[in-house]
């Protein structure tokens, strides 16, 4: 993200708040409607105009802030100017994207399993949302000039801006002391909507402790949320970078939005941490979106109950979704209990084989990894890679030893539609370091069911043959099943 003033310490415009309410019939949500306006001095991306409003209501306009995204070219990363904008509301709310560059010719809003449906009139995008929703608006098929479009809920409870333990940021641009905020224990940091906070949050060696907001932490390395050997700790609504949590307990990420554009962005890491919820982000990220480690540096341990749900999850470069390739050699760790449910997977693009996989266990560092479960996991055609890569495995370049194995592994419900994905891995290491107990429960390809049983399988062919995975050494008790629920 750039920003025109560098030098301010805090500046705060105007804010343009708008409620527009219209009552409807008994037992359905008013309609409300929330707007923001922008800190003078933070750029603004000129490729669309954006209006919003509840039915009958007057339009109004929403800022839309330039950001950043990642484009490999010839194997490295480029800098691609991106567009960004938020609200909020209940009820319905009418949208209107104007493509300031020229005729839309195509326009898709993603992820598509959305099924938001929309009308074209020369250069503007009409379409209507009835439920919040972090969306992408893309126009003639790019998806680097694209809207991410952010419709967050009502915020249920906004805290005191004198409250003594609040940590407080209104509506304009702040510059954080030295680049660091450090969050003592049981104090919240509120970041209002139409707020830009231009820093590090760092939660660390603390308990109780909350980030809310819909406001923006500025989009560049080293900045973001980091939280660190810390229990019982809530970060919901706001844009950032990355967030990071290591060595942690009770720790719930909520409607984050994270995206990134530099090396080794990656989105949301979990290191040797428990209890772990990452519940309606969006990640749209220059590495791993999101992944989960054993010990790696000053944080030692395994992983146990790590959840992702009702999530989006975007990679330009990497893994959507990555476990296992970190741990200790010398004092081997398990990750275990992972759940990954109700996500929708917009992208994958990775041409390094060592690297891919929608949904990748790479077993590395004498990691155990068990007792994962994937559900209603829907992949759109990203545009190179694989669907799924289990390994156990010995990466000379990132680990000092293989894993130890992988075990107990459900996808059930997971659908890919498309042509470009490459043929899926799944292979042990020897005979003591296997995978076993995979089941892929209603798994479909391009709509067709892979199941032991379907109709059609020549009697010599491997299941996965029909799915287009193959299955190597030291691997067991591997099955396509079909279930009714």
């Amino acid at each position: 993200m750039r920003y025109l003033k560098k030098n301010l310490t805090i500046r705060t415009p105007l804010i343009v708040i708008l409620f527009l309410s219209v009552l409807i019939s008994k037992g359905q949500a008013e309609n409300i409607l929330k707007v923001y306006s922008a800190p003078a001095g933070v750029a603004q991306n000129k490729s669309f105009a954006i209006k919003v409003r509840v039915p009958g209501g007057k339009w109004q306009d929403l800022p839309v802030y330039l950001i950043n995204v990642d484009k490999v070219v010839d194997a490295r990363h480029a800098e691609q100017n991106s567009s960004m904008a938020y609200f909020d509301f209940s009820g319905t709310v009418e949208v209107a994207v104007t493509y300031n560059k020229g005729t839309v010719e195509s326009a898709r809003i993603r992820p598509l399993s959305y099924n938001i449906q929309h009308q074209v009139d020369h250069k503007t995008v009409f379409f209507k949302l009835n439920k919040p929703a972090n969306i992408s608006v893309e126009i003639n098929g790019n998806i680097f000039d694209n809207l991410h479009l952010f419709a967050n809920p009502l915020e249920e409870v906004v805290p005191g801006a004198h409250d003594p333990n609040v940590i407080f940021f209104g509506p304009g641009y702040h510059q954080i002391a030295g680049g660091r905020l450090v969050v003592p224990s049981g104090k919240t940091v509120y970041i209002a909507g139409g707020a830009v906070v231009d820093g590090q949050i760092v939660i660390q060696n603390v308990t109780d402790v909350k980030v809310l907001g819909r406001g923006m932490l500025t989009q560049e390395p080293g900045k973001g949320v980091k939280i660190a050997w810390s229990k019982n700790v809530l970060i919901e609504g706001i844009f950032c970078g990355q967030c990071f949590t290591g060595g942690s307990e009770n720790v719930t990420i909520k409607n984050i939005k994270s995206i990134s554009y530099w090396q080794w962005g990656d989105g949301m890491n979990v290191v040797s941490s428990n209890n772990v919820l990452f519940d309606g982000v969006f990640n749209r990220n220059s590495d791993d979106c999101t992944t989960v480690y054993g010990s790696r540096g000053p944080y030692k341990g395994g992983c146990k109950n790590v959840v992702m749900k009702n999530s989006t999850l975007w990679a330009d470069v990497a893994h959507p979704i990555l476990i296992g390739t970190h741990g200790s050699t010398p004092k081997p760790v398990i990750l275990e209990d992972l759940t990954y449910e109700n996500l929708d997977i917009l992208d994958h693009m990775e041409f390094q084989y060592d690297y891919q996989g929608c949904m990748s266990l790479n077993a590395g560092d004498s990691n155990l990894i068990r007792n994962v479960r994937f559900e209603n996991i829907r992949v759109e055609d990203f545009r190179h890679g694989q669907l799924l890569n289990l390994r156990v495995f010995f990466n000379s370049k990132y680990c000092t030893s293989p894993g130890r194995g992988i075990e107990n592994v459900i996808f059930k419900n997971v659908s890919y539609k498309g042509s470009n994905a490459l043929t899926s891995i799944i292979a042990g290491y020897d005979d003591q370091r296997t995978i076993k107990n995979i089941v892929f429960d209603n798994l479909r390809i391009n709509g067709q069911l892979i199941t032991d049983k379907m109709p059609g399988k020549p009697g010599w062919y491997k299941t996965s043959d029909m799915a287009g995975f193959f299955v190597g050494e030291h691997v067991s008790g591997i099955s396509f099943v079909e279930s009714k629920d």
